[in-house]
């Protein structure tokens, strides 16, 4: 399971484009969004979370990889997702 934090994601259009984005390039992943916390977990077939975090800012969007997102605590990128700014 590879964890991203994406504070840009603030509405279900934003999960949708996302999940649309991560199977373009995976067609078997599990997408799982909580927009609570803005954290996208997904369980890829056959691709990495470099190739991931390409296709989920491909899509307008700026995860950040979960570990990376714990350190960044207080450092969040401003909120703009698609259609609920």
């Amino acid at each position: 399971m590879i964890t991203f934090e994406v504070q840009d994601m603030t509405c279900g259009h934003c999960v949708n484009t996302i999940a649309k984005a991560v199977r373009a390039i995976d067609q078997g992943a599990q997408v799982i969004a909580d927009l609570a916390t803005h954290r996208l977990q997904i369980e890829p077939t056959q691709s990495d979370r470099l190739q991931l975090s390409d296709a989920i800012r491909e899509a307008g969007y700026t995860p950040v990889p979960i570990a990376d997102a714990e350190m960044a605590v207080g450092h969040a990128a401003p909120r703009s997702g698609c259609c609920c700014r």
